[in-house]
């Protein structure tokens, strides 16, 4: 379950959070002021912050611009606050904030606000663009600098084709892809269109992936194309 990281001076709001939460099963993380907070986001892994606006030391908002700044800039971050003006809640969404409520609220709608959120950083998390070369969806990695692939660790050899046909499911997690898309971007625009190459590529990319079992990640959208997803 996720580790929620709360920067909360009012303990009384922490407790009434933390309670709920851990009913849950989200392990939370309780700091009182901005500085302490951070450090604990460069100690162990957060999946989401819950901010106060109003902290002793430096408030909220620069709490919310320093932590995009040492580049944490996918994890999100709803912030709570007891200035309910408009002023105030683009303040914090300009600062870096992904969502925010308004004191006093109720731990339902914190809940909710909190699934949403993880849910978006998870879809984000499953392919995410790093350092310019590598991309990731669940145990399989693609370092497009080395033309390595992995899964659980395990080296995966492709052709050059094949290659280029994963790339673009990974570039584009979730997203259904048609035979003319992957078509044009891996074969060129001139490439016969009524060939059935593409599902042939991707069943030779599929029996590579799922060697020893594993799990099918490419899968058949009828009538549409191929989608990189999980099995569900």
């Amino acid at each position: 379950m996720s580790t929620i990281l709360l920067i909360e001076d009012e303990q009384s709001v922490a407790d009434i959070i933390k309670k709920g939460l851990e009913e849950d099963g989200y392990t939370l993380v309780h700091k009182k002021d901005g500085d302490s907070g951070i450090e604990v986001l460069e100690k162990m892994p957060i999946s989401l912050v819950i901010l106060d606006i109003l902290l002793p030391g430096i408030n909220g908002l620069v709490v919310c611009k320093k932590i995009r700044d040492l580049g944490y800039d996918e994890l999100p971050i709803l912030m709570l606050t007891a200035l309910g003006s408009v002023e105030n809640v683009v303040l914090g969404l300009d600062n870096g904030a992904d969502d925010y409520l308004t004191k006093p609220f109720k731990l339902i709608e914190l809940k909710a606000r909190l699934r949403t959120l993880l849910r978006r950083a998870d879809v984000m998390d499953s392919a995410r663009f790093k350092n310019g070369n590598h991309y990731s969806f669940g145990n399989i990695h693609l370092d497009d600098y080395t033309k390595m692939v992995t899964r659980n660790g395990e080296v995966i050899n492709f052709t050059s084709t094949e290659y280029r046909l994963l790339l673009m499911f990974m570039k584009n997690p979730y997203k259904v892809l048609s035979r003319t898309d992957l078509l044009d971007e891996v074969w060129g625009i001139n490439f016969d269109i009524g060939t059935n190459v593409v599902d042939v590529y991707v069943n030779y990319i599929r029996k590579k992936l799922e060697k020893n079992g594993q799990e099918r990640v490419i899968q058949t959208v009828v009538g549409m194309g191929y989608a990189l997803k999980e099995n569900k």
